[in-house]
């Protein structure tokens, strides 16, 4: 946080400058700026907000078409169909790269009619046929390089890969992930007509003819990582005879020690061998001799950084070996190449065993592989520093369901640098890198000291602007960060202060449905912040009651109803504190949402839909406006049939009847639609938060005689007695004592 020095100054001379710069102001020309550095402005937007800055003046709007602002296209975070193709297809005839998403944009790339493209990169792939692929190819046949993955092609084929051989002569690259069988004629073909082939990338494929991948004699990096149904020995005596293979990678995979110690041994200008995360070669581990000289294996009972420093003749500091060689202190262009395609190896691996998370890897990633990632991270192939966030984001989780992480892997995260260089990321202008550090930032936030060190480093500033963004996935992840940090009470002014609130408010009435990730993030930050009294006031001046209802009305999705259920229970807990309580209830259709919420199959869902009819109750109008829309019967019927659920819903649905009571028409009513018996089972219980607040409601019932027999007929004398000799609550002894004393008075 910067710290702003204020100036002492005369009267006079404030007033001075201040008509100065109002004159200054008054004469700017935005238009007048030197072309280069217009062009050098768009150059960091993403393509809505250049477009938007193009249509602002003809200038702006020749500018805004010059060729090196579409050399280069990232579609993956709008929507690209054909439509969207056809409209920039004026603008496309020099673009060289394309990434994109889905099957979907992969067809509409066509239409861009972009001749010259030489890279295409894709994900969510698994829609893309054969003859998606195959038309790409005819249709771009200058390409270079071609990625789709890390998700597997299900629905490509060897047809399709021979006929990306055929129509591309010049490829360089082939990265493919998870295709079913790359059979030899495939693989042939390659080899005949991509004579300038350098890299070849079958990952988590089910079969590659191995035998073939030996006849692609001007490959110089192969991976085959993840791939199953390998036979090794076959692919020793291949893969041994490729002339320049310098770089294999074979992570993931079922190889052994001794076909590892073949291929180093016998592989003629191999360099290094990747193999991360091999069960059988760690079970030898270094128990096994390799024959490494002059020759670098990569696996998790070896040190990388000492390993990659290796390939330098120079002593170089170990841990900083890829910052020195990014900063061009070393390498020459053989090594260049080398460690390219290391850094997007590795983060490819790191990648896939994070998602996994195989067991006994701790030490791993306490010694290295953190600092691996953040290595990777500061890398200038953005995927590969895509790639090194997610992978921060996903190795701190050890438990998806629970959403626990690790706190030494956290906090490994945070002591080398990780949070500082995160936050750069995410200042990024480049929406991808953006979503991914957001996403890292969001889970290393669940720990506590982490959260407290993004604090400090100004990452409340940057996560609250992230949650301004356009794009839905950007802004998702900075709304989960505000979710996580907001549990921390230091942090929840600071959030307000950074203008988070009002951001996430405006979340909900910019995607008011269908997009459950982002509302379920919003409506969850928000129910944080509504827990403190001062941040309460400054959701509801934001709009968030009207927001939450509407989500929790109109949205589906149980997480989200959920969460909503939850800010505005927050929201109505502060009494005459704020009028939160009785503008909620005013809300039109809200109390009636509540209603419904309390009859959902999602248990969470019940809890906190009767927890905010419960601090509602405490408001005389709420009170009976809930009653009128069927509230009574809604938790009688909760109070029935949760006798086998968690002790908070339990406490929830006693305590809203309890609050409904105070009453004497609902209490006759709970009364008669048979409230009574679940409020004594819910009185027998050994939670003290249950038991108290179902004495509570009995004590409320107890003034009306029917209730009072009712009381007696079912059993409940007994429950109450039981409660004033044993609870550990001195508020329950007290009104089973009352209830007592009400019923027997009369």
């Amino acid at each position: 946080m910067s710290r702003r020095v204020k100036r002492k100054a005369s009267k006079t001379k404030a007033m001075f400058d201040d008509n100065l710069c109002l004159k200054r102001r008054a004469v700017v020309d935005w238009t007048g700026l030197p072309d280069d550095t217009v062009v050098q402005l768009f150059s960091c937007l993403n393509y809505r907000d250049r477009a938007s800055l193009s249509s602002t003046c003809r200038t702006y709007r020749i500018l805004g078409c010059t060729d090196c602002l579409w050399d280069t296209l990232d579609l993956r975070f709008q929507k690209f169909d054909a439509a969207t193709a056809v409209l920039l297809a004026p603008r496309c005839a020099n673009v060289k790269k394309i990434r994109f998403r889905g099957a979907e944009s992969a067809s509409a790339i066509m239409l861009l009619q972009a001749r010259g493209l030489r890279e295409v990169s894709g994900d969510f792939c698994r829609e893309i046929t054969d003859a998606t692929l195959s038309v790409m190819a005819a249709r771009h046949e200058a390409l270079e390089c071609l990625q789709l993955g890390p998700d597997f092609c299900e629905k490509i084929s060897s047809d399709a890969i021979k006929a990306v051989a055929l129509c591309c002569p010049n490829l360089r690259k082939l990265r493919l992930s998870g295709v079913r069988d790359i059979d030899a004629d495939a693989i042939n073909t390659l080899a005949k007509h991509c004579t300038k082939l350098e890299e070849v990338g079958f990952m988590d494929c089910l079969n590659v003819d191995v035998a073939a991948l030996g006849n692609v004699v001007s490959v110089l990096f192969l991976s085959v990582a993840g791939t199953r149904s390998i036979n090794w020995t076959l692919a020793s005596q291949s893969w041994s005879k490729l002339p320049n293979v310098i770089g294999l990678d074979v992570s993931r995979t079922d190889i052994n020690a001794s076909t590892v110690s073949n291929l180093l041994s016998s592989t003629q200008n191999l360099k290094v061998l990747c193999a991360l995360n091999c069960p059988l070669l760690e079970a030898e581990g270094n128990h096994a001799t390799y024959c490494t000289t002059g020759r670098l294996l990569l696996a998790l009972f070896k040190d990388t950084f000492k390993g990659v420093a290796s390939l330098f003749a120079d002593n170089t500091k170990e841990k900083s070996v890829f910052l020195d060689w990014r900063n061009g202190k070393m390498g020459d262009k053989h090594l260049n190449a080398i460690m390219i395609w290391l850094e997007w190896i590795l983060s490819h691996s790191l990648l896939r065993i994070a998602e996994s998370n195989p067991q006994g890897l701790d030490e791993f990633w306490l010694s290295q592989g953190a600092a691996l990632l953040l290595s990777l991270v500061q890398s200038f192939q953005e995927d590969v520093q895509e790639r090194a966030a997610t992978g921060l984001a996903t190795f701190v989780v050890i438990d998806d369901e629970n959403a626990t992480v690790d706190c030494k892997r956290a906090e490994a995260v945070m002591c080398d640098g990780g949070i500082r260089l995160l936050l750069d990321l995410a200042r990024s202008c480049r929406e991808g890198l953006q979503s991914e550090a957001a996403k890292a930032i969001a889970n290393l936030s669940v720990n506590a000291e982490v959260a407290k060190s993004v604090a400090e480093e100004g990452g409340i500033d940057i996560l609250s602007n992230l949650a301004r963004s356009m794009n839905r996935l950007v802004a998702e992840e900075a709304a989960g960060g505000l979710w996580n940090l907001s549990v921390g009470e230091e942090h929840k002014g600071a959030i307000a202060v950074a203008g988070g609130i009002k951001a996430l408010v405006d979340l909900i009435f910019r995607w008011p449905s269908g997009i459950d990730g982002v509302l379920e993030r919003a409506a969850g930050a928000l129910a944080n912040l509504a827990a403190d009294d001062k941040c309460s006031t400054e959701v509801a001046l934001a709009g968030g009651v009207h927001a939450l209802v509407t989500i929790a009305r109109s949205c589906k999705f149980e997480g989200v109803q959920e969460q909503a259920a939850r800010a505005l229970a927050n929201l109505a807990a502060h009494g005459e504190s704020n009028g939160n309580n009785a503008a909620i209830g005013q809300e039109a259709g809200a109390l009636e949402a509540l209603v419904q919420l309390t009859c959902s199959h999602h248990e969470g869902v019940r809890q906190e839909a009767a927890g905010a009819l419960w601090n509602l109750s405490f408001d005389d109008r709420n009170r009976e406006a809930i009653a009128a829309v069927g509230g009574v019967e809604a938790l009688v019927s909760l109070a029935q049939n949760c006798s086998n659920a968690s002790q908070g819903l339990q406490e929830r649905a006693a305590g809203a009847l309890w609050g409904l009571s105070v009453s004497e028409a609902n209490s006759i009513a709970i009364g008669q639609e048979g409230g009574v018996a679940p409020l004594i089972a819910l009185a027998s219980s050994d939670a003290e938060d249950v038991h108290e607040t179902a004495a509570g409601a009995l004590w409320n019932l107890a003034f009306n005689a029917g209730n009072a027999f009712r009381i007696v007929d079912e059993g409940g004398v007994p429950a109450l007695v039981h409660l004033c000799s044993s609870s550990i609550s001195k508020m329950a002894r007290f009104m089973a004592a009352l209830a007592l004393a009400y019923m027997f008075d009369g």
